[in-house]
């Protein structure tokens, strides 16, 4: 069974329809790229996954139904989301935001959990005591990550991880990837498209709230449209 079974969700902002009919699966262990303009959609399939934007449709997680539970009852079930913005608190320091995400674990869980954590990110525990609004952008992505993945989810949910950040970060942050995908379900939303194939299995393309494509990273680059919009071939 799918980790994540998503069928003919539509989402609703008001009265307008951002997302229409989408149908997706996710395994244990497998990392599905989204890809897509600004405005396609994207945000809005991993908020409606949190639960945090009015939807229809079926989603279920480890075969539960999602429908009627609050964003904190899919947390607790181990959904994590690591949004574009707004997702550390600028005026704690890395230490503090780090306590307040393992808030719930109990004190020998926490340390061996920070042990893991500044095993992935090196520079955090160099940076313990500094202000994260001081971090570069870089190491503010790093922090962010580590507070989704501090309680160990079982699906991580990656709003544009690489948005501004300069080449050699993005290959920092790609190695962290390449690391969890080992241990976690992951879904990442994303404009970079060289960025998404190479971490995912399969990759949807999301236009206009549709999914207008979707295969393996092979069968997408073969694909004339891919070529012509996201490569300019």
């Amino acid at each position: 069974m799918p980790l994540l079974e998503i069928k003919d969700l539509n989402a609703f902002y008001g009265k307008v329809n951002p997302l229409k009919k989408i149908s997706l699966k996710i395994e244990e262990g497998e990392c599905i790229g989204i890809i897509g303009p600004n405005g396609a959609g994207k945000t809005t399939l991993l908020e409606c996954i949190l639960g945090t934007v009015e939807h229809y449709g079926q989603i279920e997680f480890n075969q539960i139904n999602l429908n009627n539970l609050s964003p904190e009852k899919r947390v607790k079930l181990g959904i994590r989301y690591s949004p574009e913005r707004d997702k550390i608190f600028p005026y704690m320091s890395v230490k503090d935001n780090l306590m307040i995400a393992g808030d719930y674990l109990k004190k020998d869980e926490l340390k061996e959990r920070l042990n893991e954590i500044f095993d992935l990110f090196p520079i955090l525990k160099e940076r313990l005591n500094q202000q994260a609004q001081t971090l570069s952008g870089g190491e503010q992505q790093m922090l962010a990550l580590a507070l989704a993945l501090i309680s160990r989810p079982k699906l991580l949910l990656l709003d544009e991880p690489t948005f501004g950040l300069a080449p050699y970060l993005i290959t920092n942050i790609s190695n962290v990837l390449s690391k969890l995908k080992k241990q976690l379900s992951i879904l990442i939303a994303e404009q970079n498209v060289v960025f998404t194939l190479k971490h995912s299995e399969k990759i949807f393309v999301l236009e206009h709230g549709e999914i207008i494509l979707e295969g393996t990273p092979e069968e997408l680059k073969s694909e004339e449209y891919i070529k012509k919009s996201y490569f300019g071939i």
